[in-house]
């Protein structure tokens, strides 16, 4: 079967670090993306999860424009899905394998990265078109994994999410994951009056340590 899978962004290939934000609102978001932007990460996912991200996503797409790409996670069904896009978002990410949600990305040529945890979760996703597969939560299975699914699925590209660790994030990518996904490891107390400043020299170390991996790794998959 000849699937026409969407693409990792150009952004996201440059810089393999997706940021993954939760806030009490979305109308926090902005000055902690512009943090991140900063430091050099650009690939940002809003979570459904957080109140508001359907009311400010079209402002925060105009705001940032080209600088950043702004996603949705939290994604759980073709109708969040749907609506999300129409918004103009620009990825999609979800916690669960739903091979429907990733054909809906994939009749958009829109880059999506369904969750899972199991090898039948990970191909189910994969077999449906996604960009890559979303590991998840990849604390619980540890570095080691992806090699082990990649003996049975040796052209899957992985996304580790979940519990990465700002020192972890390197040794994820030299075992041959495409991007890393953090969350509070990155963003730390920005939500809650913590120093943007402090957060943008982390995004900007951590950015710094994931290409010099990339730069420095050779093929771990025969």
């Amino acid at each position: 079967m000849n699937i026409q899978r969407p693409a990792v962004s150009t952004l996201l290939a440059a810089t393999p670090v997706l940021a993954v934000l939760r806030a009490s609102h979305a109308r926090e978001y902005a000055p902690v993306i512009e943090a991140l932007a900063t430091g050099g990460v650009r690939s940002i996912e809003l979570t459904l999860s957080t109140e508001g991200v359907v009311e400010e996503l079209p402002a925060l797409l105009a705001r940032f424009g080209g600088d950043v790409e702004i996603g949705v996670g939290t994604i759980v069904d073709v109708a969040q899905a749907v609506e999300c896009l129409d918004l103009g978002a620009q990825f999609i990410v979800t916690p669960t394998t739903n091979p429907d949600v990733v054909r809906t990305c994939v009749d958009r040529a829109v880059p999506v990265f369904p969750g899972g945890m199991t090898p039948s979760e990970l191909f189910s996703g994969w077999q449906a078109g996604a960009t890559a597969v979303k590991v998840f939560p990849a604390s619980r299975v540890g570095i080691g994994y992806l090699s082990l699914i990649w003996g049975p699925f040796p052209r899957m590209e992985i996304v580790p999410s979940g519990g990465v660790t700002l020192e972890e994030a390197p040794a994820w990518i030299t075992a041959g994951a495409c991007a890393v996904s953090l969350g509070s490891p990155l963003l730390g107390d920005a939500f809650s009056g913590g120093d943007l400043g402090a957060l943008e020299e982390r995004a900007r170390t951590l950015t710094a340590s994931v290409l010099e991996a990339v730069a420095a790794r050779s093929s771990v998959r025969a």
